[in-house]
């Protein structure tokens, strides 16, 4: 048995130890839980997007393709969509146009991503030759689908400067919108789409300029401040 003057050094050892083993298992998770939120928000952080959020769902509709033929944006639903609007007479459209196709062959594999694109012009005729000509006579990769009286994309999505780009989910919930240019097929793009395709989540929400939610800090650090 030990020794009535041992016993308040063996308590405070003991009360010691408590304390200890609490702080290691708070680090543990804590260090757990940032490493989640890195793995969750890295790719989203990277991208930085002008619209990041989850209350948002994408709205309905169809419009004619290069054949003529009417495409819904519905026939989609259960894939994660990449979806770009733009018009020929967009020098910013045209610069990363090779970059959407590059996209589309790099997620080409993935049965449940689609990249379309919506064109402000009057047609299939209006843009065919533009097309070859960016793409350098290779064949469009990517569905083009056509808006020219900006019933869709001016009126449901609130477009009027182009290029612009939204992300949106297996479920139909926009995800992210991306205001001009982009180098499309970099690692960070395709790792949100992954990131969206397993069901990752983001807590993150971007709203005119301003970056709110648990991973807002870890874009910061992540974007250097910025």
């Amino acid at each position: 048995m030990a020794d009535a003057k041992s016993s308040p050094i063996a308590a405070a050892a003991y009360l010691a130890f408590v304390a200890g083993a609490a702080i290691a298992v708070y680090s543990f998770v804590s260090i757990a839980k940032d490493g989640e939120l890195r793995r969750n928000c890295s790719a989203m952080c990277l991208v930085r997007p002008a619209y990041a959020g989850t209350d948002r769902k994408a709205p309905s509709f169809t419009l004619p393709d290069m054949n003529g033929k009417p495409a819904s944006l519905d026939a989609y639903r259960g894939k994660v969509v990449v979806l770009n609007f733009w018009t020929k007479t967009c020098g910013p459209c045209m610069q990363e146009m090779p970059e959407l196709a590059d996209l589309t062959r790099v997620l080409r594999d993935r049965g449940d991503v689609a990249v379309v694109t919506i064109s402000a012009d009057s047609g299939p005729d209006d843009v065919r030759d533009t097309l070859a000509a960016v793409l350098r006579g290779k064949e469009t990769p990517f569905p083009v689908l056509f808006d020219p009286d900006l019933k869709v994309i001016g009126d449901k999505f609130g477009t009027h400067l182009f290029p612009e780009t939204w992300i949106i989910d297996q479920k139909g919930i926009i995800r992210a919108r991306v205001d001009g240019a982009r180098a499309w097929s970099n690692a960070a793009v395709v790792e949100l789409v992954d990131d969206l395709r397993s069901g990752g989540y983001c807590p993150v929400d971007v709203k005119d300029s301003h970056t709110t939610g648990r991973g807002a800090r870890l874009c910061e650090e992540i974007n250097g401040g910025s």
